[in-house]
């Protein structure tokens, strides 16, 4: 909270700015650094009341590798590659020098223990996938930070209550991420004076899939890998519906749209802070959904998941199909 308003005044100062175009939703030069603030308040709070064993050390080199890289990509816009391949480098030294990696499905169509190779290939698209998918739902102002604290709330809960000496202090890592994110979002909500930015996105988005990581291998509650991808459910539809529209209209996955679906929710007529406010409750429930129906198994979960996901996309598209049509009448 301290940090923010010395960055925003910098970066009008030397106009470190964030132009509006056809895909944003802002309307004016704002600053796209409040990742910087959200990275200072989680290191200094995590290294000197955290216990770094466990991983937690090596997710800190991590974080601090994706936060330069995102930081240079806020000031000077680097390539998808570049980028790509610093997620490989910090994902490489969470797996192999923390040995922080899916090792089951848990019974998921009936694969218990996966082979090693198996299991860090699988880890790797978990994290540089969980990472970009909270990269991608930073559209609107307070979005992304109120989907992280969800999250970050949801888990550190789980590994406060259940961590026990392998996973407790994860909990440690939760809270200090949610105090960042709720420093920050004082100034992001709508309107918002300053952007979380890649700086701010990336670093999220992997000690969020660390998290997720660690969640399902401490087993806590039944079917762990289906109730991961239930609170995770915001940021994982958005990204897996996107590109697969794109990939339809036979463009990239990655290239940039207005698909997303705080966009198609804006154009039904709310506005920003209750389009935030109604996907935070719809990730709540969900959450409250797989956590108290995870005894009925991954796949039954998973079909769940699944056909909830199907009647938000048809909802989404018919609504976009009618809008289309009444612009045209």
């Amino acid at each position: 909270m301290f940090a923010v308003p010395s960055i925003i005044y910098v970066a009008h100062l030397k106009n470190i700015l964030d132009q509006p175009n056809l895909r944003t939703v802002h309307e004016s030069l704002t600053p796209r650094l409040g990742g910087v603030a959200v990275f200072a308040g989680f290191m200094s709070a995590l290294t000197i009341f955290g216990n770094l064993g466990n991983g937690v050390q090596q997710l800190l080199a991590g974080c601090i590798i994706l936060f330069f890289i995102g930081l240079k990509d806020d000031l000077v816009t680097i390539s998808a590659f570049k980028k790509f391949v610093v997620q490989l480098l910090a994902t490489g030294i969470v797996m192999f020098m923390a040995d922080i990696r899916i090792t089951s499905f848990q019974g998921i169509f009936g694969i218990e223990e996966l082979p090693v190779g198996i299991s860090y290939a699988f880890t790797f698209l978990v994290i540089v996938g969980v990472t970009n998918a909270i990269n991608l739902i930073d559209g609107l102002d307070g979005l992304a930070g109120t989907i992280v604290t969800i999250i970050a709330a949801t888990l550190g809960w789980y590994f406060y209550q259940y961590g026990g000496d392998r996973f407790g202090n994860y909990a440690m890592v939760a809270l200090c991420l949610i105090g960042g994110m709720l420093g920050f979002l004082r100034y992001n909500f709508h309107k918002a004076t300053i952007f979380m930015g890649d700086t701010g996105s990336l670093v999220c988005g992997f000690i969020v899939s660390i998290l997720t990581i660690q969640f399902i291998e401490m087993r806590a509650v039944e079917s762990s890998p289906s109730v991961a991808l239930g609170i995770l459910f915001v940021p994982l539809f958005d990204t897996l519906r996107v590109s697969f529209i794109r990939v339809m209209k036979g463009m990239s996955p990655f290239a940039p749209d207005k698909n997303h679906i705080h966009h198609r929710i804006l154009a039904m007529g709310f506005q920003q802070i209750s389009t935030v406010l109604l996907l935070g409750f719809i990730n709540g429930i969900v959450i409250l959904f797989v956590l108290s129906f995870s005894s009925w198994g991954n796949l039954y979960l998973l079909g769940a998941l699944l056909g909830f996901s199907l009647v938000l996309s048809l909802f989404l598209g018919v609504y976009k199909t009618r809008g289309a049509q009444s612009l045209s009448s």
